[in-house]
């Protein structure tokens, strides 16, 4: 992950986090949690490191200790500019020396851990050598709902980055499409996301006509066309927290049973929203969804789950889809999705970031839900 430290967030802040980070890991049966470079890093301490790099950089925590960051000699004065950094031991070392000794003085030797998914091979092969008695689960395995639940300060953050994509679609309906490859409106998705805020923009999905009906398509030299259906899913982080939101578009007027398939999808985003609620199931919103879709006899072309979550990145849990009996909580954020996609013809999704409340959800997407028609 790239991005800007927020500077909303003080030592305090990255304190409680680490600390319930071990409370909840320790909970969990584990020993502690073992935390490479990358979101989770970021979410925790304030610290994105200077370059991805081959060198060992690991944050240990554990119930009843004081973290520690072990962090190359090199890179340590920028370790030590985190906002995170004063509540942080750092440990570092220098090339030569043998970082994994020194990360395995602070483990438990017979200790289970939760490791970050993207740590490297290469480190965690080489601390089970240094550490023989000890063993591993991914961090998202065992702890999947540590950054869910987002406080006050993120929800602010949070809606602040839907404004912005919000922002961004008022803007690009008032582009030509017609006659231009996807390819185009994607670098003015990107330009104007940039525009308002954004410091990474992830993806932005321009689906024209058949391109539509994969949902993950990727904008390419397709020229769109006068008549075409056109899938517009972008976002990205903006000041270190996720945007995500998709609009269906058409160019010119549009057919009936596009108007059709498009009003279904809008009926079942709007029924997977109003099924938000504390204490609702996350399949419930997927299942609520669904239902719209399946009466209206497109079942079989609605293929991916409803939602995800987000936040430091613009997908992760909770994951809104069947089997997924976890409870919505305040505070949890992720997308309401549904689509419809018709092999060979187009596709439609409308997707909002949603937020649970006290007593349902808040969307942080506000643009029309309605088809919009673009020239």
């Amino acid at each position: 992950m790239t991005g800007s430290t927020v500077a909303s967030f003080t030592a305090d802040d990255y304190r409680a986090r680490m600390e319930r980070a071990a409370r909840t890991a320790a909970e969990a049966g584990l020993a502690g949690l073992l935390v490479a470079p990358g979101p989770d890093l970021v979410w925790l301490t304030g610290y994105t490191p200077p370059a991805v790099t081959e060198r060992l950089t690991l944050l240990v925590l554990a119930a009843g200790q004081d973290p520690v960051l072990v962090v190359p000699a090199l890179e340590a004065p920028d370790a030590q500019r985190a906002a995170g950094a004063p509540v942080l031991t750092l440990r570092d070392w220098t090339d030569g020396k043998d970082p994994y000794a020194a990360t395995a003085a602070l483990l438990d030797a017979s200790g289970r851990f939760g490791i970050s998914d993207n740590a490297w091979a290469l480190h965690l092969l080489a601390l089970q050598q240094a550490v023989p008695g000890s063993s591993y689960t991914s961090l998202t395995e065992a702890l999947p709902m540590l950054r869910a639940v987002k406080d006050t300060a993120e929800l602010e953050l949070m809606t602040a980055a839907g404004a912005a994509a919000d922002a961004t679609f008022e803007e690009i309906r008032d582009v030509p499409f017609a006659g231009r490859r996807e390819a185009e409106v994607a670098a003015d998705l990107d330009r104007l996301l940039r525009r308002y805020g954004h410091e990474q923009v992830d993806f932005t999905i321009v689906a024209s006509g058949p391109n539509g009906a994969n949902p993950h398509h990727e904008a390419g030299d397709r020229v769109i066309e006068r008549g075409d259906m056109v899938v517009l899913d972008f976002g990205g982080l903006k000041d270190g927290y996720g945007s995500d939101t998709s609009r269906t578009v058409h160019v010119g007027e549009p057919a009936d049973e596009e108007r059709r398939v498009h009003d279904v999808v809008r009926e079942a985003q709007e029924a997977g929203f109003r099924a938000v609620r504390p204490g609702a199931a996350c399949q419930d919103v997927d299942r609520a969804a669904r239902a719209v879709i399946a009466d209206a006899g497109y079942g079989e072309y609605f293929i991916h789950r409803t939602g995800h979550g987000i936040g430091v990145t613009t997908h992760e849990p909770p994951y809104i889809i069947e089997g997924e009996e976890r409870p919505l909580v305040p505070g949890m954020c992720f997308s309401v999705e549904p689509g419809i996609y018709l092999p060979g013809r187009f596709g439609v999704r409308i997707e909002d970031i949603v937020t649970v409340t006290e007593d349902g959800g808040r969307r942080l997407n506000t643009t029309s839900r309605e088809l919009v028609i673009v020239e």
